[in-house]
């Protein structure tokens, strides 16, 4: 796995305003920006989240495609950008995701938790913490 990528994206004029980006190298990530710098800040979101996906599920990340010169596929006022983006706060953020568990614990002791609104999770989460050493 790499920090940092950087893939060839294609900016079309939307009709409607704005644009439309498809990177190339990259099947079915696409995704759409009100304006150039809406349409860059989610290029590199959908590179991100597309390419920790393909991670995730152990696939093989397509070579990018450097320099891309296949103008064939531009109109009038559409253009080819290199859009980076560096995988660590994509990855810090599937692995912080919750997940849900569920946990038997006795009735009086659950009664005593919402008497006290202890939110439990928190309360498991830090204790598992604490037993694995886990000082973050």
């Amino acid at each position: 796995m790499k920090d940092k990528y950087i893939y060839p994206a294609i900016f079309h004029v939307a009709e409607e305003g704005g644009y439309w980006i498809e990177f190339p190298d990259l099947p079915m990530a696409n995704t759409q920006g009100e304006d150039l710098e809406d349409a860059l800040f989610m290029a590199k979101d959908c590179l991100g989240v597309y390419l920790s996906c393909l991670e995730e599920e152990n696939e093989k990340i397509p070579r990018p495609t450097i320099p891309y010169t296949n103008t064939n596929e531009l109109s009038n006022g559409d253009f080819t950008q290199l859009v980076e983006v560096y995988m660590a706060p994509y990855r810090d953020e599937y692995k912080n995701e919750m997940e849900r568990k569920n946990v038997t614990i006795p009735r009086w002791l659950n009664d005593i938790v919402k008497e006290k609104k202890i939110n439990c999770s928190a309360v498991l989460t830090t204790a598992l913490k604490e037993k694995l050493g886990i000082t973050y």
